[in-house]
């Protein structure tokens, strides 16, 4: 069973120390121009303080310099972020992060569970969608984490309107993906979902990775028991959900930016919710 992970707090900035060890390294570094202002930790915890406090850019907390103006302007922080979003910085934070919890095997993957999560969109913008189920415009996500709440996969995207159960077969070559680049071995895993992504198509996905599907079975309104043999399933594995990728999304929610989707473009929404989903990877490491 999952440990109990109510000690563990989400860190919403990070020490000089912990910067130049996690983060500094995959940022890509300007060769041309006038020297940085501010430094990039700074900068890098500015966006960290944008992402909690969930303010528009204009009205981001700044500190103010000796001479009592701010320290600097936030446009200058705002293109850092773009800056490191195009370049991929903050995807190879996320794997970085992923490769440092196998290393020191606080990874457990005997159990991986995935789920989906819906963030409505405050104003239009592409990749968005109405969803009927939920009542709400806006766009979804896919995560993979294991039994210790650690995010191990990038998320898979979509429009609100669009069905969660295709959305895991496009899900699971990006987990074998980076699961061979950190070296993990996902033979034998369980993969726990609810009864959405209830179908053969995804049954056969997991099979031929070498993984066990535990998926809750739909009755898609049947009034008798379906023929043929039963499908796995093994309700205690399935209630451990609920202490893993529920937590997840509960942690994600402490970063108030993701609670509604201002962005209009959808790849800067997005890369704010994988350096969330990067924070709570590295709680482990960022105790106050």
């Amino acid at each position: 069973m999952a440990e109990s992970q109510s000690w563990q707090e989400i860190p919403t900035k990070l020490s000089v120390e912990k910067f130049e060890q996690f983060v500094w390294p995959h940022l890509s570094k300007g060769r041309r121009g006038p020297a940085r202002k501010l430094s990039a930790h700074a900068i890098f915890n500015y966006i960290l303080k944008a992402l909690y406090l969930g303010c528009q850019w204009k009205e981001l907390p700044i500190e103010k310099d000796w001479h009592g103006r701010p320290e600097i302007d936030y446009t200058r922080i705002y293109r850092a972020f773009r800056r490191w979003e195009s370049d991929g910085c903050l995807d190879a934070i996320f794997e970085a992060s992923v490769f440092r919890l196998h290393g020191d095997h606080r990874l457990d993957t005997r159990i991986i569970h995935g789920d989906g999560t819906t963030t409505a969109a405050k104003k239009g913008g592409d990749n968005l969608g109405f969803s009927g189920h939920k009542k709400l415009k806006g766009c979804k996500v896919v995560a993979l984490c294991d039994r210790n709440c650690n995010v191990i996969a990038p998320f898979v995207r979509a429009p609100g309107n669009r069905n969660e159960s295709p959305l895991l077969r496009e899900a699971l070559p990006q987990l074998t993906s980076i699961a061979r680049a950190v070296g993990l071995d996902l033979r034998g895993t369980v993969m726990s979902l609810d009864g959405v992504y209830d179908c053969r198509p995804n049954r056969k996905a997991i099979f031929n990775r070498g993984m066990v599907p535990n998926i809750n079975p739909n009755s898609r309104g049947r009034k008798g028991p379906k023929r043929g043999r039963k499908p796995l399933f093994d309700p205690a594995i399935f209630k451990e959900r609920f202490r893993t990728i529920e937590r997840v999304f509960a942690w994600e929610d402490k970063f108030r930016r993701l609670l509604l989707r201002f962005e209009r473009l959808s790849h800067l929404h997005y890369a704010l919710k994988t350096l969330a989903y990067t924070m709570i990877n590295l709680r482990h490491y960022c105790r106050s």
